[in-house]
């Protein structure tokens, strides 16, 4: 990994890693005399803006600082919202825009001509009294490099993991220095500039779960893929995108619903996956405490699955979720290989009833034992997990190497969980998907992206209406047109 300047200390002829001191890194903001912002901090203090003022030098960069914590002051200032919170990214945009907009107002260029400006603003809800909401918040920076460019900004969803007040004030304060400075000296390297965001914090201690670069600086960014170096850094469980392809809050949009589940590699998406989607779906629908307009469907691929030699392969991830995307389908990116940890994670947002959709062989995999060795309960401790919740899995066939057609009936699961099994079927637990096209049980998702990395045809006809035409004119997936005209020759 190539270091900037900033990054190393020299000792000998050697080269040795060096992370700044939060202290260091307001320092250098201070020092930078073309560097001019405001400070915006609501719900927790002045955290971030103290570590500037301490550090020296602040009368430089420093143009206002302020928390507008009653309510009715902040509605005069920056207006209301619709839904009346104050804790969500439009109030944080409406903060942001608002500061930028009145420092370009009253500082004129002719008289500071090299000055870029900022506005660093900060909306959370620490941990409460009873200490049952730990609290989250909404921080970000609106800024430029240069000073006739346009601005550019960063914005970031955050939760707090610590128990205490306190502790929570003073990690969002040296998260706001990391951030404002990763803006300005790291922007050209926004995985970098992620990674940072965590430098003298733990991730024990704050788990982001959102993120968007935009303005020029940003204009190459992809931030889906900034989400997936979320999951990948293990800075949060689990990202997602709806159906337009953006980044969206878990949390807004699982909050009390119905969620129906289906996990797979995508790898890429057939007729199976959209069969047994359509017809769980509607089944789903059919149960008495599913309410159609609170149900949300969806599609989760494990980091597990988006690896390949060793590492995540991003252009994979991309034509995965560009086609799932194309589909009209919300994606979810996870770090849960087990699907106890999905239901888990489901369940910190919703009570509601949900379900998972599933091939038998992945239905066979749960009951394996060797996936609980880590859990004290085993096996037991993870169904007790899974299946105490308000849920049902909707099961699709498979058929075997003689071409019998398995389902929940005659599948074989090893014979110490047979009678396991038998509770939860008994119990309603495991429900058939009836109606299905057997002639889709021929196909594998495997066998088709063998065929397009080989060039072969005929996989068209196993994919749903459009998707081949997508795969083909994007070239995903290893396709190329030339290998076709050579198999076909």
């Amino acid at each position: 990994m190539k270091l900037n300047d900033d990054d190393i200390t020299l000792k000998g002829d050697r080269m040795i890693a060096h992370v700044p001191s939060v202290k260091d890194k307001a320092l250098r903001i201070n020092l930078n005399e073309n560097i001019y912002g405001t400070f915006a901090e609501i719900g927790a203090g002045q955290e971030t803006v103290r570590h500037f003022f301490r550090s020296g030098g602040s009368s430089g960069t420093i143009a206002k600082a302020m928390s507008a914590y009653d309510k009715d002051f902040s509605d005069a200032i920056y207006g209301t919202e619709e839904d009346g919170r104050y804790v969500t990214e439009s109030r944080l945009k409406k903060m942001l825009s608002h500061e930028v907009r009145i420092m370009e107002n009253r500082l004129k260029r002719e008289k500071h001509p090299s000055k870029v400006f900022f506005s660093y603003a900060n909306t959370v809800a620490t941990i409460d009294f009873a200490k049952q909401f730990k609290g989250h918040g909404w921080v970000g920076i609106k800024y430029q490099v240069e000073p006739d460019e346009d601005y550019n900004e960063i914005t970031l969803h955050i939760r707090f993991k610590e128990n205490d007040a306190k502790l929570q004030q003073e990690t969002l304060g040296i998260l706001g220095v990391n951030l404002i400075y990763g803006a300005f000296y790291k922007y050209n390297d926004p995985k970098k500039l992620l990674r940072y965001l965590y430098d003298h914090l733990d991730k024990d201690q704050l788990e982001i779960d959102t993120i968007n670069f935009a303005g020029p600086r940003f204009a190459d960014v992809d931030n889906r893929l900034m989400s997936l170096q979320l999951v990948k850094n293990g800075m949060t469980d689990a990202v997602m995108f709806d159906p337009q392809g953006h980044n969206v809050l878990p949390a807004a949009v699982l909050y009390k619903k119905n969620i129906l589940a289906l996990r797979g590699s995508f790898r890429p998406v057939t007729k199976v996956n959209m069969d047994m989607y359509e017809k769980s779906y509607k089944m789903f629908l059919e149960e008495n405490k599913v309410d159609r307009e609170k149900t949300l469907v969806v599609f989760e691929i494990t980091l597990s699955n988006l690896r390949a030699e060793g590492d995540i392969d991003e252009r994979d991830f991309m034509d995965r979720a560009e086609l799932l995307c194309s589909l009209g389908q919300t994606v979810m990116i996870s770090n849960f290989q087990e699907y106890y940890k999905v239901v888990e994670y489901f369940s910190s947002y919703t009570k509601a009833r949900m379900g998972l959709a599933m091939g038998v062989s992945n239905l066979i995999d749960i009951f394996d034992e060797k996936y609980y060795r880590h859990l004290s309960g085993g096996i037991l401790e993870a169904f007790g997990k899974l299946f105490y919740r308000d849920l049902k899995v909707y099961l699709y066939p498979m058929k075997d190497e003689n071409g019998e057609v398995i389902d929940s009936e005659n599948l074989k699961v090893h014979p110490r969980m047979k009678e396991l099994y038998k509770f939860f079927k008994f119990n309603g637990k495991v429900i058939d998907i009836s109606e299905v096209d057997t002639a889709n049980l021929d196909i594998f998702s495997r066998e088709v992206l063998k065929m397009i990395n080989k060039g072969k045809t005929g996989w068209e006809q196993m994919l749903p209406a459009g998707i081949a035409e997508v795969i083909k004119h994007n070239q995903l997936f290893g396709y190329d047109p030339k290998k076709v005209v050579a198999e076909q020759e």
